[in-house]
């Protein structure tokens, strides 16, 4: 018997003479790393969610206290005058809005606003803040109350601050 040999390897090359290109078949472990690499990336942004939320709060915790409080000078034609303004406190008292202002920076005058009630998670830490303009132009300013992205209006009547009627609110609306 005569023994004859056979080449077994693949040749490489294209009857062309160019070279074979073998293109690499991702498989399991390419579908592995892909969702490994998603998943690392969606832990990072939730970390970096965390530590941008708890890095607003401390800041937060820098600018207005742990009892969120603000403070405002104003003159409202309340027994005050520009020597001697009236002093506004705002306050997130347990998520109750509250604002206490003393007329002409006299504290036995003393005043409280109990304005609403915030719901949800940590409303607690919601900084209230206030802002004074005539808003229907009878020449007195008027306190807007301000929590979040929302103002809550409080016009100047009869040396106190009222909240807005529905009438009121649309002579507003209205005359804007």
């Amino acid at each position: 018997m005569a023994v004859t040999s056979k080449d077994l390897r693949n040749n490489s090359r294209l009857s062309s003479g160019r070279p074979l290109t073998v293109v690499p078949r991702v498989g399991v472990n390419g579908a592995v790393y892909l969702i490994t690499i998603v998943l690392a990336l969606l832990a990072i942004y939730a970390v970096m969610g965390n530590v941008v939320s708890w890095g607003r709060e401390r800041l937060d915790d820098l600018r207005y206290g742990t009892t969120r409080t603000f403070h405002a000078q104003a003159v409202v034609g309340h027994d005050d005058s520009p020597a001697t303004p009236s002093h506004f406190i705002a306050m997130n008292l347990n998520r109750q809005v509250v604002v206490i202002y003393m007329p002409g920076g006299d504290s036995t005058k003393t005043r409280v606003i109990t304005g609403p009630y915030l719901f949800g998670a940590g409303e607690d830490k919601t900084p209230v803040l206030l802002d004074f303009a005539d808003l229907n132009d009878d020449g007195a300013l008027d306190m807007l109350v301000k929590v979040k992205n929302e103002a809550i209006v409080y016009l100047n009547r009869n040396g106190q601050f009222e909240p807005i009627s529905p009438e009121d609110r649309m002579r507003l609306m209205v005359g804007r």
